[in-house]
């Protein structure tokens, strides 16, 4: 089990918008997609600008590369919701799963 982290800072008054947006059409897509086995959100208040962690669990590096190309490393970002965000990672850290209690 690979896990995709990878996190930006919304716009103020963006943040229900962006919410939504990965709800109801980001997850929707990667759920379609072989090897993917969930995400999820996490925000903390940081500033003027609130953080968001998007956490995706795929099966495989070959999953991922499905998704994102053949650099697995590169953010995959929607100009749609790149209009909703303040700043983004350009790239994504991956993190093997070695032990789960």
């Amino acid at each position: 089990m690979i896990s995709r982290y990878w996190s930006c800072r919304i716009k103020p008054g963006e943040e229900d918008n962006y919410v939504s947006y990965l709800k109801e059409e980001i997850l929707p897509h990667l759920s379609t997609l072989e090897g993917f086995c969930g995400a999820s959100i996490r925000r903390r208040d940081y500033g003027r600008f609130p953080e968001f962690l998007f956490i995706s669990e795929w099966t495989s590096k070959e999953a991922i590369k499905a998704f994102a190309g053949e650099d697995i490393h590169l953010a995959v970002i929607s100009e749609k919701a790149q209009k909703m965000m303040r700043s983004f990672d350009m790239e994504v850290r991956h993190y093997e799963r070695i032990h789960s209690a």
